[in-house]
């Protein structure tokens, strides 16, 4: 871990996509939503805790591209269009509990639809108010850094000696492409092939995810400060890919980074936040974080130690000390990264120790229910609400109350009761309530212990199912008890009904299911038209391709004097012709170049038609 000086300053690029057709206007960048009518209301109610979301596009562009077969791929780009349509079913849903969702929504003629498409041309006259929940606002983000020229990320992953595995990880990916031809994979030696990848413009992913988080640092510390501003207190920050299973120089578990870690350690070193809750509710154990948690707070409390031997002058001022950091995680102990039953996994997935030697760490088992009431009754309320209680109790011995603590939350929604089979194989679930319930009472320590300030990171959840309903439910929580949430929201019949409206369709407007769609529905499917309007980047063209052993069978033209084809001749060596690679992308985005299809020659049929014997 280095503690070298570095700039930590977030790169946010100027300037906006625009669709010259008006048609799905993406977000523009930075704040989109109705602060100024929230503004304007807030003498005549009470001030709304307000959630930013914030999306980074660059998170897109982290691609398999060793092969055409990505089957076995889970943590694809497609995952972040699954989350935002469930943020917009929160957002659709929240505006409807607000009385700000209009009936006449659900009943646009397809002239109301053009005007409306037209308006959006007019960029100058565009008040830009999509979202019109005075508790949520979307953002944009362009922030990013540079990963050898950044103080939290070289604080987190720098080494005493030089960025060794940042560099590295930079030429990893910048030298995919030759690896995958030479050797077939772009990864080291001995790294799971299936659990980490990397192409050229990963490096623009893992560096735009970091900075959406620093941003929303940024944001969420600047609203609670002597003089706060009208910005939120809460955020959740759509990104990928996931980062808790990196340790300080070892990726592992689709994790290159560690996001959450970095984000702690920027809030510290730029805010001074000395007192940081990392509360991991994925599926899997966030060992990575919790290796980076024990270093950090081993090495504050030697610097603990040391001043306590050594007194200083008083006219002295204070030493300086690293951050104490409670690491908290509800996982499953059977899965990833203990599945195999390595005892060092296992333990660490098993820790728990407060205090001594300056640890504070708690881990909490997934545990099987037979009923929701059992989950809520028992599980939830005698053992997973324990971790919350221990990160108070760590808050109460280092201080109690103040303006230096800050919560995170590593969001992983590969524990819902949605979650493909084969991730969740141990049946260790939990319902979809659960991302809301367990975000209402961590902003409910939040607001006791760290002024509100809760930032909510995106790791794992894989199916599309999980991923928007753990969203939905989770924004949900973070929207407070300022809105009238209703759990149904996200059961099974309303979740299908959603997936309907949102399913993907070339060129045609996605279909709601009847002739009179619910207003929720219709207002989603406008909010994803101008979420997800990115799309996936085609890869640049290259001339590489993986070596191969299958060859095209060389065709000769027939004679005009044979009626019979000549026999192809064995090719040889010099005459192997590779198949191509096409883009790995589980969906082929309509900006892509598509090779025209070229129609195939089909081989000469001559019927002979005899009469039947014993005519003339």
């Amino acid at each position: 871990m280095s503690t070298q000086p570095a700039d930590s300053t977030i790169k946010i690029e100027a300037g906006s996509e625009v669709d010259p057709l008006g048609i799905g206007t993406p977000l523009p960048l930075g704040q989109v939503s109705s602060e100024s009518e929230a503004r304007q209301s807030s003498s005549e109610s009470k001030a709304l805790t307000c959630v930013k979301i914030y999306l980074q596009d660059d998170c897109l562009k982290h691609r398999f591209i060793r092969s055409r077969d990505t089957s076995s791929i889970v943590e694809r780009p497609e995952r972040l269009r699954a989350v935002k349509i469930g943020l917009a079913a929160a957002i659709a849903r929240i505006e409807e509990a607000e009385g700000v969702l209009k009936p006449s929504d659900a009943n646009l003629s397809v002239e109301d639809e053009l005007a409306a498409a037209l308006g959006k041309m007019d960029i100058a006259t565009s008040d830009g108010r999509l979202i019109r929940a005075r508790s949520i606002s979307v953002t944009r983000s362009t922030a990013t850094v540079d990963l050898l020229d950044n103080a939290a990320v070289k604080y987190v992953h720098g080494d005493i000696d030089g960025d060794v595995y940042l560099q590295k990880l930079k030429a990893w990916a910048r030298d995919s492409e030759d690896n995958i031809t030479k050797k077939g994979s772009e990864m080291p030696e001995g790294m799971p092939p299936l659990d980490l990848y990397l192409c050229p413009s990963s490096i623009d992913a893992i560096q735009g995810a970091i900075g959406a988080v620093c941003q929303a640092v940024d944001t969420v510390i600047a609203s609670t400060r002597v003089n706060p501003s009208p910005d939120p207190q809460r955020a959740f920050v759509a990104v990928r890919p996931p980062g808790h299973h990196c340790g300080e120089d070892t990726p592992s578990g689709f994790c290159f980074v560690n996001n959450v870690a970095i984000g702690a350690a920027h809030a510290h070193l730029k805010h001074q936040i000395h007192r940081v809750v990392i509360l991991d509710i994925d599926l899997h154990h966030g060992n990575g974080t919790q290796s980076i948690v024990w270093q950090i707070n081993e090495e504050t409390y030697q610097q603990t130690l040391e001043s306590e031997q050594s007194p200083s002058e008083p006219s002295a001022p204070p030493p300086t000390r690293g951050p104490q950091i409670f690491y908290g995680s509800i996982h499953d102990v059977l899965s990833f990264p203990c599945e195999g039953g390595k005892a060092s996994f296992v333990q660490a997935a098993s820790t728990s120790i407060h205090g001594s030697h300056g640890q504070h760490i708690e881990n909490i088992h997934l545990q099987t229910y037979s009923s929701e009431t059992y989950f809520w009754d028992v599980l939830y309320r005698e053992q997973y609400s324990a971790l919350l209680k221990r990160a108070s109790q760590f808050l109460d011995s280092t201080g109690g109350p103040g303006d230096d603590v800050m919560i995170f939350i590593s969001c992983g929604f590969d524990a819902c009761e949605h979650e493909y089979p084969s991730m969740s194989r141990h049946n260790r679930k939990v319902p979809t309530s659960f991302y809301h319930r367990f975000a209402l009472d961590t902003c409910a320590v939040a607001d006791v212990y760290a002024r509100g300030r809760v930032v909510s990171v995106l790791e794992g959840g894989y199916s599309d199912r999980a991923l928007s309903s753990g969203a939905m439910s989770h924004i949900c929580g973070l929207v407070g008890d300022t809105v009238q949430v209703d759990e149904r929201w996200w059961d099974l019949e309303n979740l299908i009904k959603l997936e309907k409206a949102t399913k993907t369709r070339k060129f045609v407007r996605p279909s709601l299911g009847n002739a009179d769609p619910e207003p929720w529905l219709t207002r989603t499917s406008e909010l994803l038209s101008h979420i997800d309007v990115y799309r996936t980047p085609p890869q640049p063209s290259r001339n590489w391709v993986p070596p191969t052993s299958r060859t095209l069978r060389e065709r000769k033209k027939l004679s005009r004097n044979s009626s019979t084809p000549e026999v192809a001749s064995k090719p040889g060596k010099d005459t192997q012709t590779p198949v191509p690679m096409s883009s790995t992308s589980a969906s082929v985005s309509e900006s892509e170049v598509v090779s025209p299809l070229i129609a195939k020659k089909l081989p000469r049929v001559i019927l002979h038609v005899r009469p039947p014997e014993g005519t003339s």
